[in-house]
């Protein structure tokens, strides 16, 4: 960007049209900027310009609002406000914010604003380089708490007396001060731009760029929705809400006008509770909701606009609230327009191959909008105290009352805000295979349009948290437990017996296929109880059978079996791994230990005991290795696993994982929760913690070391966080004393994590 320009005597230092006279004659200088200028072509300049500035952005994920912003060169930053002075200096419509002003090009107000916020935006940049002793534009985790204390900010400490806000740390007070000061950046920053390239094409042919009349009211000009006065939001507010109908519903728009985007910046003071009381924007605003196309954009750019957040006042609070949760990657308004992103998604055509079965429900769904309200409301109140699902319900509650809502569409909308958590945490974290936890499910869900409406929002939620969260196993746990909830609420009565027949009906006709002799199945299923069929699928059961049986058939009884196979997942993502030998009190240990040594990664376990004291052990596994290397992966698996089980073998030590920047800056708390299951044969086991390489291991090491038996395992990874649930037994677990030491092992382990 910057490069030395010698000219005679005359050094200058140019940083794009910027130049300064070091040493030597000023008419040197004076020279070369006169030549620059002469070669200068406005538009051209523009344009190069506007496509680099959109290829920045694109780098920084097109928002302002990232978790570790760049405070020069992301959406919002100080880098937009450089360019648009660069174009105009390119153009000769001025060489500062004043002169712009004088231009008409922007209004005092304006660049008031600019000001305010370039300066805070210089002003977190010097401090920035300041702590790190070097160059750094990126408000990174590391950073930012020593950043806010630099300003004078500290953390609210919350008061025992009330629990009605959330105390927030100082730094977060700080990024929402950024947040929004990028938000007017990026705002203004579209307002000039556009104001600036009108003015170029203007000069350069001539005459002004025709507009269209729609109405009385708005026209439209280059594919821009203009407003035919920038007053006019100040003389009839409920023009701003019908400027987004519009954008949905005029074809060839594809966005907002510079006086339109500046209109809608200097009526945010008209946009009040009398604005958001009055019938007709009510109207106006559910038109928005429910029409057809258009709605992601729409809602995104009411949200850019501020209007979102004036209208919806309780969306406003929403607006730069970071998550520190170590899994979302977005603040709260962006992971709210996420979700209803792809929620939208759901309903269009052209997306139906990302998520055939969402499509498939969706394509049968009545009223899409209820779905976008309640994508809208799930996480209005993140950042409040208390239960944000409760609040939000609240929430929704009184926006249905006020917009005419039916009873039925109503208690809809609030039942998937108050209850959008829940089926994601049946489906990961309890045993899928109990048909008391899908009848208890059932009751709660009710119908199978509220089991269906519950279903799309949570992949659209989990999908919206971050790239990393959702994979395929997830969308199998949400699946599984969508249909066994639909044939409950369908009428099918919960007959274990009959299930488990015609699973085995289902695996017998498999292993036809694979040419398996007559009954050579039995030696293994006489071994094999309820608990195990109930738990696998016939694919399963068809796979682990072919396998079992033939080192069966040739197995010396006087010899330890040991039978290891894998396979690339039904789910498509990561591997299938099959363990079958002699039951031992560190098994499941030693199985882990392999993993963590090989760079797996545990989904998901699934663990039994047969009759005659074998492990039967299924793992879903994923790797960071190319999808192409299954055949490499599951050829080590199958033949390293067995020797790693040999019980004469000492335990591996845990590998060392680094923790990662945002677990320093955001350490979790580590919770071990141990209670019964309603049946009193088992106990639910519950571990949150940062996550790290090898946790999993240390954990089975110490259940290990206490002699417990583990029935399921379900790991649950939330970005840089971690929530296993493990279903387990054991004689100890019956005395207070040995509950209490498991519990105090587990934490001092998972504390080492952090």
């Amino acid at each position: 960007e910057i490069s030395a320009c010698l000219v005679g005597s005359e050094m200058c230092i140019r940083d794009r049209l910027e130049c300064r006279s070091l040493a030597g004659p000023k008419s040197a200088c004076e020279a070369l900027v006169h030549t620059l200028r002469m070669h200068m072509e406005p538009k051209a300049f523009f344009q190069a310009k506007q496509l680099e500035m959109r290829q920045r952005h694109q780098k920084y994920e097109n928002t302002p609002y990232s978790l570790e912003p760049n405070c020069k060169e992301s959406p919002g930053g100080l880098r937009d406000l450089q360019v648009v002075l660069w174009v105009a200096k390119a153009a000769d419509l001025g060489q500062s914010w004043d002169e712009l002003c004088q231009k008409g090009l922007v209004t005092p107000h304006e660049v008031k604003q600019i000001k305010t916020n370039e300066a805070l935006l210089s002003h977190i940049r010097a401090r920035l380089h300041s702590l790190a002793k070097r160059r750094e534009d990126r408000l990174v985790f590391d950073v930012q708490t020593a950043l806010a204390e630099s300003f004078g900010l500290k953390a609210e400490v919350q008061s025992e007396a009330s629990t009605a806000r959330k105390a927030r740390r100082a730094s977060e007070a700080l990024m929402k001060r950024y947040y929004w000061a990028a938000k007017a950046v990026k705002q203004l920053n579209q307002i000039l731009m556009l104001n600036i390239q009108e003015r170029i094409e203007s000069k350069e042919s001539g005459a002004p760029v025709p507009t269209k009349p729609i109405n009385e009211r708005f026209s439209e000009k280059a594919g821009m929705l203009e407003v035919v006065d920038e007053s006019l939001y100040i003389r009839d507010p409920h023009a701003i809400l019908e400027t987004f109908l519009l954008y949905q519903t005029t074809l060839g728009v594809k966005g907002l006008s510079a006086k339109t985007l500046r209109g809608l910046y200097n009526a945010r003071h008209v946009m009040n509770n009398a604005f958001r009381r009055d019938p007709a924007n009510r109207a106006m605003f559910m038109r928005i909701v429910q029409q057809a196309n258009g709605i992601t954009h729409a809602f995104k750019l009411m949200n850019e606009t501020s209007v979102l957040g004036r209208y919806v006042w309780v969306f406003r609070h929403t607006v730069g609230q970071m998550q520190h949760d170590l899994f979302h990657v977005y603040t709260v308004d962006q992971h709210i327009m996420m979700v209803l992103r792809n929620v939208r998604r759901f309903f269009i055509p052209e997306h139906s191959h990302e998520y055939p079965f969402c499509s498939e429900l969706a394509a049968s769904w009545d009223k899409p909008w209820l779905l976008y309200l309640a994508a809208l409301f799930h996480d209005i109140a993140k950042g409040r105290g208390g239960d944000h699902s409760e609040l939000g319900a609240e929430d929704v509650r009184i926006f249905a009352r006020d917009h005419g809502l039916t009873q039925s569409e109503a208690e809809l909308v609030e039942f998937l805000v108050a209850e959008h958590l829940t089926m994601s945490r049946i489906a990961q974290k309890e045993d899928l295979s109990d048909p008391d936890v899908i009848h208890a499910f059932a009751k709660r869900v009710g119908t199978e349009r509220r089991l269906t409406a519950l279903y799309l929002l949570t992949v659209a939620d989990i999908r919206g948290t971050s790239p990393k969260v959702w994979n395929a196993w997830k969308g199998k746990l949400l699946e599984d437990l969508y249909r066994a909830t639909r044939r409950v609420l369908g009428g099918a009565m919960a007959d274990t017996g009959a299930e488990v027949e015609h699973r085995k009906r289902e695996a017998l006709a498999n292993l036809a296929l694979m040419a398996l002799p007559h009954e050579a199945h039995k030696t293994l299923w006489t071994q094999l109880d309820v608990s195990y069929f109930m738990r696998h699928t016939a694919d399963e059961i068809a796979w682990h059978t072919r396998h079992i049986s033939k080192a069966l058939a040739f197995h010396d009884t006087t010899e330890q079996l040991t039978v290891v196979r894998a396979r690339q997942s039904p789910v498509g993502e990561g591997l299938q791994v099959l363990v079958y030998t002699n039951d031992q009190p560190d098994l499941f240990a030693r199985t882990c230990g392999y993993f963590d040594a090989s760079g797996f990664s545990i989904l998901d376990a699934k663990v039994h005991t047969t009759h005659n004291g074998y492990a039967l052990d299924t793992f879903q596994v994923v790797t960071s290795s190319e999808i192409g290397h299954y055949r490499e992966l599951t050829a080590m698996v199958e033949n390293e696993l067995p020797m790693a089980l040999n019980p004469n073998n000492p335990l591996p030590s845990p590998s060392k994982g680094r923790l990662s920047r945002r677990v320093k800056s955001f350490p979790v708390t580590p919770r071990v929760e141990l209670q019964p299951d309603e049946k009193g044969q088992h106990w639910l086991l519950s571990v949150s913690a940062s996550d790290r390489n090898g946790l999993l291991y240390r954990i089975a090491r110490i259940l290990a070391q206490h002699r417990i038996n583990l029935q399921l395992a379900k790991v649950t990874t939330l970005g840089e966080r971690v929530e296993d649930t493990f279903l387990i037994s054991g004689p100890g677990l019956h005395v207070y004393r040995e509950q209490a030491q498991l519990t105090n092992d587990l934490l001092a382990v998972l504390e080492e994590s952090q």
